[in-house]
């Protein structure tokens, strides 16, 4: 049995990633669910397992030495999937303090806590891994026509991605220096059920229920290469249990589309599907973000050809699965 240590699993992805690990391994594996529930975590996200006897749930953050160090200790933990960060480029805008602690910080502490625990004479175990859940925004803007590969150097644009790459760096760093066991992937947009509705998707879908105004970034031909977080999940669950050593590999779903496309496809789908009224005014564009990107787009070639993975899940199901999701659990 593997026990995993997943950090910030309280939150949209990691809520996600605990509950694919328990439909795909079932009661093969432990989770160790280490949190500190701040704004976007909620444990409602995970009603589905905390029954489970495989499951346990640690209020805590991840920059606390002494409770890291215990954690790893007492649960011999195996795997360390790190998804624990402060997202919202908005807020970072605002003020980074927070982005510096909880991202740079927690993950140094991270890397500290368990390069301790797991390391000896003779160096590191085969069987652990450090998996660091990173951002295709490390990559900063996507030329037109262009794609981020592993080998795009890393130019971030704004506070959250500089801290995202800051600590990118630092994992790369473990390895390079120690052989710790590191492996790190970098993610395109996801979207699907359990995220925080400051962000875009549920933004648009929530005010869409309540009858407000669908907020749109300056022109809103921001273009993002959108994936649903299943897909996600299944893409890092392969690279831990797959992936080599010190390897990045790229996850994106080749499926760019702008601001503007996603209000129109999430306005037209409840109009014609839902049977909702929403008017054709309903988008108010408003004033730019500050050092907004214009795109970002990933090449996965690299896990497709040596991970097998692919995007199961087309976005115009992934986005009706997120519609109902949101509609159900208002």
């Amino acid at each position: 049995m593997k026990t995993y240590l997943v950090t910030g699993g309280a939150g949209f992805i990691g809520s996600n990633f605990i509950q694919y690990l328990f439909e795909t391994y079932k009661e093969d594996i432990r989770i160790i669910n280490l949190d500190l529930l701040t704004y976007a975590a909620n444990l409602e996200n995970l009603k589905t397992v905390e029954s489970n006897k495989n499951y346990q749930f640690i209020k805590g953050d991840v920059c606390d030495k002494a409770l890291v160090t215990n954690l790893l200790s007492a649960y011999n933990v195996d795997y360390i999937v790190h998804f624990a960060a402060e997202t919202h480029v908005d807020r970072s805008i605002e003020s980074s303090d927070e982005f510096v602690r909880t991202n740079i910080l927690g993950t140094m502490n991270l890397l500290d806590c368990s390069k301790a625990a797991w390391e000896s004479k003779e160096g590191f175990k085969n069987d652990k891994r450090f998996l660091y859940v990173s951002t295709d925004e490390v990559y900063g803007e996507s030329p037109d026509g262009g794609y981020f590969t592993e080998e795009t150097p890393i130019a971030p644009r704004n506070p959250y991605s500089a801290s995202k790459a800051s600590a990118d760096m630092m994992a790369k760093a473990y390895y390079d220096t120690y052989h710790f066991p590191v492996i790190r992937t970098r993610c395109s947009n996801n979207y699907g059920p359990h995220q925080f509705t400051e962000k875009l998707i549920p933004l648009l879908i929530n005010n869409c229920i309540a009858n407000k105004k669908l907020p749109i970034y300056g022109d809103g031909l921001a273009v993002r290469d959108w994936l649903y977080v299943k897909d996600h999940c299944r893409a890092i669950d392969l690279a831990i249990t797959k992936g080599r050593l010190g390897d990045i590999y790229n996850v994106g779903g080749h499926n760019e589309k702008n601001t503007l496309e996603i209000a129109e496809t999430i306005v037209n789908l409840l109009n014609q599907e839902y049977n909702f009224n929403i008017p054709k005014n309903c988008i108010s564009f408003v004033s730019d973000r500050k050092g907004h990107d214009r795109r970002y787009a990933i090449d996965p070639t690299k896990i497709r050809t040596k991970l097998g993975w692919n995007p199961k899940v087309k976005f115009e199901d992934g986005i009706r699965q997120t519609i109902d999701w949101y509609l159900e659990n208002n």
